[in-house]
């Protein structure tokens, strides 16, 4: 089974924008659901909305670790390593 090798960059974070996406807010644009950077607290949109924030949040910063921020759920994602994360894993030291 494939580990993720980025659960040192997970921190403590508060999210920059409990309310929604940060830039679809900014943009007056609506979202699916929303995914929080453990790296620094963005919160973008998912894949699944026209947006993608929390992915391109990604690519431009290479903040490699987000976790689903909707009530209920409690997994993550490895960008780089392409793997799912669950609740042990996304701990922050």
């Amino acid at each position: 089974m494939k580990a993720c090798t980025h659960l040192n960059q997970i921190r403590k974070v508060t999210p920059r924008t409990p309310e929604g996406c940060e830039e679809c807010l900014k943009m007056g644009d609506t979202w699916v659901h929303l995914r929080l950077c453990l790296e620094c607290g963005h919160v973008g949109c998912c894949d699944s909305s026209k947006n993608k924030h929390a992915t391109k949040h990604f690519h431009q910063t290479k903040h490699a670790i987000m976790k689903s921020f909707e009530p209920g759920e409690d997994w993550g994602w490895c960008y780089i390593d392409e793997i799912e994360l669950g609740p042990r894993e996304l701990k922050a030291p």
